[in-house]
């Protein structure tokens, strides 16, 4: 489904923040990412998403390759086939729950209430689906956050660091939702953390480090 090959990426000449990275994911797969700060983990997943181009190396998500589209053609790709999910929620203050989880749909020019209605329930907040973010805790916050990025069925979520703001029983609680509806959509994803506790809800773990992507801990 995903096949990244021997990225390359530098900001400064002879400084690679990345250099040669290379995995492969299937669809239903998930999969954590850990290294230390510095090292290209968000570089990475902008590389993945085509929120960057690399010096060298290729992406292609179900048989496209992002490096070979153009700037609207790599936008298309995401708006229908990725999810995101981040660190600080990037909930819209001004839309109601409901509303941001159904934004994924509105920009691909479709309408399914039944899909939001049901999203919301499966995270345990139908009942806050006119709410505003500012009326959420941090976890119900992602809980949205995850919700939306899932929305629009998407073969591939990109998750940066997405319990950094949370406590660890929060956190926990919001990776097992997380999890739960992965399986239950057949989305692959991508976990890019600092924590060992959420990495070890994926079903195997890589370290990024100078020299690129270590072989799976796990």
């Amino acid at each position: 489904m995903l096949q990244v090959r021997d990225l390359t990426k530098a900001y400064h000449p002879g400084a690679p923040v990345l250099r040669g990275v290379a995995f492969d994911l299937a669809p239903g797969e998930y999969v954590a990412i850990m290294g230390e700060s510095g090292v290209g983990k968000s570089t990475l997943l902008n590389l993945i998403a085509g929120l960057d181009t690399p010096d060298q190396g290729r992406v292609v998500l179900e048989g496209v390759d992002l490096t070979h589209l153009d700037d609207d053609g790599r936008t298309r790709l995401r708006r229908r086939r990725m999810g995101f999910v981040f660190q600080a929620f990037h909930l819209l203050p001004h839309l109601t729950v409901a509303q941001n989880v159904a934004l994924p749909l509105a920009l691909n020019a479709l309408d399914d209430p039944d899909r939001v209605e049901g999203l919301l329930e499966r995270v345990g907040l139908a009942a806050k689906a006119q709410r505003y973010p500012r009326e959420l805790s941090g976890g119900e916050a992602q809980r949205v956050a995850i919700a939306r990025a899932l929305v629009h069925r998407p073969a591939l979520v990109l998750a940066d660091e997405p319990t950094g703001n949370l406590d660890p029983r929060t956190a926990a609680q919001v990776l097992e939702v997380m999890k739960e509806q992965l399986e239950q959509d057949g989305a692959a994803a991508i976990l890019v953390t600092h924590s060992e506790r959420a990495a070890a809800t994926a079903q195997r773990t890589y370290v990024l480090g100078p020299e690129g992507l270590t072989l799976p801990l796990r």
